[in-house]
């Protein structure tokens, strides 16, 4: 049975804990996520720990945002351990973006448009012109014309932007919530049939996976949902 689209985030505790959630889970789905606290307490060995011997597909969310040279030299340190994706911010624009995509050539660079824990009341806080939707998609647009093959937006703007970019890039959604499930702080949330129909490809589960009581059995759970709808 083919794994459902699913990157599961283990933002775990400890090292322990992310590699037993990942084993729990790796056969339903065919990602994991390792977020920025993860990797910071435990460094390189967490990817070596998360893949274990299934050799799942590790999406390394590290959302790099700084000037060009320095994204360059940190997509060039973590290309070795072979991450499947990578994060980087569309804000820091189109230099920035290129300089990940060529210094990581075998790892997917995924630009991250805006968070989902924004709401429009925060984007006009921090002076992002909106509304999201918009944004979005200009982030969308730009960071696709710099090499991105990748994007991270919420489930409310993923039709808009695959009528931007297109079939050939890959749609990856956080904030997706199975129903029933607390939005926590996330803003701009989705059930993961309703992400799927609008054009998502991946979709970014964490705490109603690895906060139930059987992550394993949840994974299974939501994946039999997926290739019902």
């Amino acid at each position: 049975m083919t794994p459902a689209p699913i990157a599961v985030a283990l933002d775990a505790p400890d090292l322990e804990t992310a590699a037993r959630w990942a084993s729990q889970v790796t056969p339903h789905v065919s990602t994991v996520k390792v977020g920025l606290e993860l990797y910071l307490r435990y460094g390189p060995d967490v990817i070596a720990s998360v893949r274990g011997a299934s050799g799942v597909r590790v999406f390394l969310d590290l959302k790099l945002h700084d000037i060009p040279n320095t994204v360059e030299g940190a997509a060039k340190a973590v290309s070795r351990l072979r991450p499947a994706i990578l994060t980087v911010h569309a804000a820091g624009g189109s230099a920035m973006i290129q300089a990940a995509v060529q210094a990581a050539p075998d790892t997917q660079i995924a630009a991250v448009t805006v968070l989902t824990s924004l709401s429009e009341a925060d984007l006009e806080r921090i002076g992002l012109s909106g509304p999201a939707d918009d944004a979005v998609r200009r982030l969308a647009a730009l960071s696709v014309a710099a090499g991105a093959t990748a994007l991270v937006c919420s489930p409310h703007e993923v039709a808009s932007v695959r009528g931007e970019v297109g079939p050939g890039v890959t749609l990856i959604t956080p904030g997706v919530r199975p129903v029933g499930a607390a939005t926590q702080d996330q803003a701009r949330v989705a059930t993961p049939e309703q992400a799927l129909a609008d054009g998502a490809d991946l979709l970014v589960i964490g705490r109603p996976i690895t906060g139930s009581p059987d992550p394993g059995a949840t994974a299974a759970a939501i994946a039999a949902s997926l290739r019902r709808a």
